[in-house]
């Protein structure tokens, strides 16, 4: 079984309990209100701004042996760069504060996934980063594109406050083959085990953002 395969099979009852929120859940629906939007786009952007330089830290503690992610990273990079500014145009264009969202703070949980992504690369293995990608990419493929359609529907809102979703779900398509591409040239065992600790502990970690939302905008957590 390939890397990524196994990273998938490893991961997979983490994956489908994030998926399975009631937060996510309504959202695909269009059941949730413009607040609870904006919440989501005021801790996407205090976790978003931090993806470049999360990928350059990374870059900079990889081993010789792993050059070549060096050089992907550095592709990433390119790509990833300056993507808070679209949450924050959505923002503007849900009438909310943009200007306050940049000058404020984040939610518990999205300073502890940040903070533990920091950890991970400086402390443990720069590998485990990769934990990361898989989480936040892969449930954006899953997700973003058929939520942000459905919330743009039931809020009677325009595209330009959807460019974040809308956007990642088919980018994050293209970035995901060429991330299984990468995975699969990881052939330490050591490395590998890392990349499969890190990738739960994000799915928790990740989940907590959207339970914290839950628990914020839909008071009882019944499945909807």
């Amino acid at each position: 079984m390939a890397v990524y395969e196994q990273l998938l099979a490893a991961t997979e009852a983490e994956r489908n309990e994030l998926q399975s929120l009631p937060i996510l859940r309504a959202g695909a629906s269009g059941q949730v209100s413009l607040a609870a939007y904006v919440a989501f786009l005021t801790e996407a952007y205090h976790h978003v701004k931090h993806t470049t330089p999360l990928l350059m830290a990374c870059g900079s503690r990889l081993p010789e042996k792993y050059e070549w992610l060096r050089t992907a990273v550095a592709e990433y990079i390119e790509e990833e760069v300056g993507h808070q500014e679209w949450i924050l145009n959505d923002i503007k264009a849900c009438g909310g504060d943009a200007g306050a969202v940049r000058g404020g703070r984040p939610r518990v949980a999205t300073e502890l996934m940040v903070a533990y992504a920091y950890d991970t690369i400086a402390r443990v293995n720069p590998v485990g980063f990769f934990g990361m990608v898989l989480v936040l990419e892969g449930t954006s493929v899953a997700l973003a594109t058929s939520v942000g359609k459905a919330l743009q529907q039931s809020l009677g809102l325009g595209g330009n406050a959807f460019s974040y979703l809308t956007s990642h779900g088919s980018l994050d398509i293209s970035h995901m083959n060429f991330y299984e591409s990468l995975v699969n040239r990881v052939t330490d065992p050591a490395d590998q085990a890392c990349l499969i600790h890190c990738a739960k502990m994000f799915y928790k970690l990740y989940g907590d953002i959207f339970r914290d939302l839950g628990e914020r905008f839909i008071p009882s957590q019944q499945p909807v």
